[in-house]
């Protein structure tokens, strides 16, 4: 439960839609090619989601257009699994990666792909409002070291903190 307020407070403070400079959201953004489960590669770290392993991220459409956001992981120190569902909405276009989410009421923060397979949505690069936010998500569990390369490459070249990685255990 504290891992889930930690969460809500976080929104509920700092829930903000800005736009990290340097980045831009993908264009060509297709919602339903996006739809699913995601497994978090790697991620910098924050309250909500420490000491979490085997973490995904499962998307569905909500009855009101939006999207529905169910997060999970595993906390080995507390020998159970951790789940926050929350909502998300386009934040200005449906062909842009650029949604707003929330976790806790009326408040959101920015959910923005910034790099994604567009052929095949097998991996995504998101972040949030600023740059102390950073995810690698993938389709499966396990990725290239290619693109695990690349990923800590255009991310410490756009400014993130790459050398803070973590890089969850998806068992």
């Amino acid at each position: 439960m504290r891992l889930l307020l930690s969460f809500f407070l976080s929104f509920l403070l700092n829930g903000c839609l800005s736009i990290p400079q340097d980045i831009a959201p993908v264009d060509g953004f297709e919602l339903d090619k996006y739809l699913g489960k995601w497994y978090e590669i790697a991620r910098l770290n924050h309250s909500f989601e420490r000491g979490l392993d085997q973490v995904t991220a499962e998307y569905s459409l909500r009855d009101d257009g939006g999207v529905r956001v169910i997060n999970k992981g595993f906390s080995a120190a507390d020998n159970k699994w951790k789940e926050a569902e929350g909502k998300a909405y386009f934040a200005r276009g449906q062909q842009e990666g650029y949604l707003k989410v929330s976790f806790f009421g009326p408040f959101y923060g920015a959910y923005i792909v910034f790099d994604l397979d567009k052929e095949n949505y097998q991996y995504a690069f998101v972040t949030s409002y600023d740059k102390s936010y950073l995810w690698l998500l993938a389709r499966m569990p396990t990725v290239s070291e290619e693109l695990i390369h690349r990923f800590v490459q255009q991310s410490s070249a756009l400014g993130f903190a790459t050398d803070q990685l973590i890089f969850p255990e998806q068992n």
